[in-house]
């Protein structure tokens, strides 16, 4: 099988790395891919946006599966287009993944399937701002649209509300994302990501997995496309099976009845407190950081899994998970989630790799005239897997000590929430 790769972050890079794993898979392409992925895959250089170019790249070098990584393609409708073309293609249409591209309509379906979540109200004028935040007086504040997973402003004041309505509504910063807003009820608890396969009907519900979204330790700072994850979490132990009935099949049924049913990867994001669960949001792809781990973990072929959700079989589909633990340090820039300086030259990247239980999945990166150089704010995953939560933290962290650039900044607490609890 000849395989594309649609994307160029961390994400993608452990896609081509497990994709890699399937002995039906002889070659694999990455658009556009990054210096990591340049080392198992084809690098193609087209954007992510320019889904007329992939779908005409496919077709002319008859790729038998092409795989979505990012968000941006599919609400762009890149699934449709291939469709269209009779090309096979693994991921939501863009109809499917308004589940993540609108958070307005993601509370709509949640409304409609009776999905635990919490209230909220829509702003669609910034002068509605002022009155709707004296019903909340703490608030999420969301962007609409995709925002490059910083479209969230967490508020404690009905004042820092107005203030964030006006910052997102502002389109010199978040384009049309912020043309809609949602604010809604700031739930407490402890958040975690449940993703799950999905082929229209069932959901294959993967490892419990823990992203960081802020910047800095303690979960401080602004927020980001996440500095690491882990799995599994044990915040939801236990509670799979209501969040499989009570989340995902409702969904995946609403979804349907639209007209418009989810056939691949379908992310929860949920806040648990006290055993009880609400979703924060939904996301139609895997998450970045979150598919570091879950992929390092996965037993199965996801070539044949990816088929299965394709064709409406995944429920006999066999899906097997390894044992033990799975922990990501994402690295990125100084300066990150702002504005930030590349061209950093990086160091100790086949001395970590050498580390047994170490994998360093490439984001931001590039390779110039051989030498890895940073090419973005998040720039590597540096990923341990171990027996236990606490081995495979140990072995991450081991790997981000060999590593060093000009300005690198990662969080020192990943998963410290698990390590406590136990």
């Amino acid at each position: 099988m000849k395989i594309l790769v649609i994307g160029s972050g961390g994400r993608e890079h452990a896609l081509c790395w497990k994709l890699s794993q399937s002995p039906r898979v002889k070659k694999i392409f990455c658009a556009p891919g990054n210096a990591g992925t340049a080392e198992i895959a084809e690098n193609v250089d087209i954007p992510v946006k320019d889904i007329e170019r992939l779908a005409d790249f496919a077709q002319e070098l008859k790729i038998d599966l092409t795989v979505v990584g990012p968000d941006g393609p599919m609400a762009d409708g890149v699934v449709n287009l291939f469709e269209r073309r009779g090309l096979r293609i693994f991921g939501p249409t863009a109809e499917a993944a308004r589940i993540e591209s609108s958070k307005v309509f993601a509370k709509e379906v949640m409304g409609a399937a009776g999905v635990p979540t919490a209230r909220y109200e829509v702003v669609e004028e910034t002068a509605q701002a002022a009155s709707l935040a004296k019903k909340f007086g703490k608030a999420a504040v969301k962007a609409d649209g995709l925002a490059l997973g910083k479209g969230v402003i967490l508020c404690q004041s009905a004042e820092e509300i107005v203030e964030a309505v006006n910052t997102l509504g502002d389109p010199s910063l978040f384009g049309d994302a912020g043309r809609k807003i949602v604010i809604e009820e700031l739930l407490d608890g402890e958040e975690a990501s449940i993703l799950a396969f999905c082929d229209g009907k069932t959901a294959r519900l993967m490892l419990p997995s823990q992203d960081h979204k802020r910047i800095l330790d303690g979960n401080k700072g602004g927020n980001t496309g996440g500095m690491g994850a882990y799995a599994p979490t044990p915040v939801v132990s236990g509670l799979e099976k209501e969040i499989h009935d009570s989340v995902f099949v409702p969904v995946l049924k609403e979804l349907a009845k639209r007209g418009s049913p989810f056939k691949g990867v379908l992310y929860a994001g949920l806040m648990v407190k006290d055993g009880r669960v609400k979703v924060l949001e939904f996301n139609a792809r895997f998450g970045d950081p979150e598919a570091q781990p879950l992929l390092s973990l996965l037993d199965s072929d996801l070539v044949d899994i990816a088929e299965a959700c394709m064709a409406g079989r995944l429920n006999g589909a066999e899906i097997k998970w390894k044992d033990g633990a799975s922990c990501c340090v994402v690295i990125s820039s100084k300066g990150y989630p702002g504005k930030y300086e590349t061209g950093k030259r990086i160091d100790g990247l086949d001395e970590a790799n050498r580390l047994k239980g170490v994998m360093v999945f490439h984001a931001g990166t590039k390779n110039s005239g051989g030498k890895i150089l940073t090419n973005g704010g998040r720039v590597l995953g540096v990923t341990g897997t171990g027996k236990t939560i606490g081995e495979a933290v140990e072995k991450a962290y081991l790997g981000v000590s060999c590593i060093n650039f000009e300005g690198m900044h990662y969080r020192k607490d990943i998963a410290r929430s698990a390590l406590v609890s136990g």
